[in-house]
């Protein structure tokens, strides 16, 4: 079960102008699940992403790039299926990539580069692309402005709920929505954490100043969430902005009104990042892990990932065992080449565990023990070297995450 995630409702994700979306049963991997959605944007509309770093990037990921390249301003639909990855597929990969555009550009009277393709599921099988354009029409048939429940249903693999949510915001008088979906459940790490996920604004935005929002948002949630340190093949996180709300375009990034825009774009980004941790593969604990006092906010993302990352913290956490040595060592060995470990401090909740790189002199397990129960758990790092701080978001390791992948393909 997910880890104090509610499921979203349908009455609470705003439509966004501009924007409409249909799903349809496809059959790209099993028969009998919504799996295909297409995003119908308004003529105008500018569309901003942020990509995986693998550089074993699936075929519709180096499509994407392609087409944003030809024409961020004009991008007219998004193609989205789960069930196939079409990673690992060679060229032929990128030719029915292509081919999935060409067949959304034809139904809808457009040029192929006006489609953005996205793909998640198994890695290194074929994209079965006949069956995609056998759906399309179904697909395009039954867009609308308020099927974004249905459409974060139609992303999921190993999720075990949708996730999707909105915001509103004042720009100019005029009111601004923001609703997004996402999915992700398992290997997922940041450097674009493994995911898909998309946000539609009404928002009038300079395609300049969307790009680099949608890099800081990114920054501030999906690069900050880790749930078993694997960077998939398949990362996209996408920013639609239809420019329908009427206001003045955004082209300052300093100006107030594109500061509350971006507030917005990040705390709901922030929100759609956690509910993927929340969702981890097998998770019975969501762990927030704070590393403060460094000499610049990378050495302690630094830190906080190794934690994030390492298997026997992970696993200490869902055994509920305040082995908490185990921190220790993952910051001593996270990179940080002239790191005084006398220096260090460590907080689980509020129980002081470790001061000066040694155990508190009033430190009782049994307290921190305590903590370790809990479904949210807060950990507190401090290195005494600096005012930087950097926030990462993780889960605990259960024996059903091995049971989930061992079984991803049957």
């Amino acid at each position: 079960m997910p880890v104090n995630l509610p499921l979203p409702k349908a009455e609470n994700l705003q439509p966004v102008r501009g924007v409409r979306i249909g799903t349809a049963m496809a059959g790209v991997r099993k028969a009998g699940r919504r799996d295909l959605s297409v995003w119908l944007l308004a003529e105008g509309s500018v569309v901003a992403g942020v990509f995986t770093s693998n550089r074993f990037c699936a075929a519709p990921v180096q499509v994407c790039r392609e087409h944003l390249a030809v024409q961020p301003q004009g991008i007219r639909a998004l193609l989205i299926n789960t069930g196939n990855a079409n990673a690992g597929t060679g060229a032929d990969g990128l030719v029915r990539a292509r081919r999935s555009c060409a067949s959304v550009a034809q139904a809808l009277q457009l040029s192929p580069s006006q489609v953005l393709p996205f793909s998640t599921g198994v890695i290194m099988e074929t994209l079965p692309v006949d069956r995609i354009e056998a759906a399309l029409p179904a697909a395009v048939a039954a867009a609308r402005d308020d099927a974004w429940l249905e459409a974060a249903q139609a992303i999921m693999t190993t999720d075990t709920q949708p996730k999707a949510a909105s915001r509103r915001v004042l720009i100019q008088g005029q009111a601004v929505t923001l609703t997004g979906i996402a999915k992700g459940a398992g290997m997922i790490r940041p450097n674009m954490a493994t995911m898909l996920g998309f946000i539609a604004t009404d928002a009038c935005i300079s395609a300049e100043l969307l790009q680099r929002f949608t890099c800081e948002a990114a920054d501030a949630s999906f690069n900050r969430i880790t749930i078993d340190g694997d960077t998939s093949t398949n990362d996209c996180f996408i920013t639609v902005a239809t420019q329908a709300a009427g206001h003045a375009p955004l082209l300052e990034a300093s100006s107030a009104d594109a500061q509350a825009f971006v507030a917005a774009l990040r705390e709901l980004a922030v929100e759609l990042a956690q509910a993927i941790v929340r969702d981890g593969e097998g998770a019975t604990k969501f762990i927030s892990i704070t590393v403060e006092g460094g000499r610049d906010e990378a050495e302690c993302r630094l830190a906080a990932c190794a934690i994030a990352h390492s298997p026997l913290v992970k696993t200490a956490f869902y055994a509920s065992d305040p082995n908490l040595g185990r921190i220790l060592a993952a910051v001593g060995y996270a990179g940080i080449g002239d790191l005084d470990q006398s220096l260090i401090d460590l907080h689980l909740g509020e129980v002081h565990v470790v001061t000066g790189g040694g155990r508190h002199p009033q430190y009782v397990e049994a307290e921190a023990a305590r903590v370790m129960q809990a479904a949210e758990i807060e950990v507190r790092v401090h290195l005494h070297r600096g005012s930087a701080v950097s926030t990462v978001w993780t889960c605990d390791f259960s024996e059903d995450y091995v049971r989930i992948n061992a079984d991803y393909r049957s």
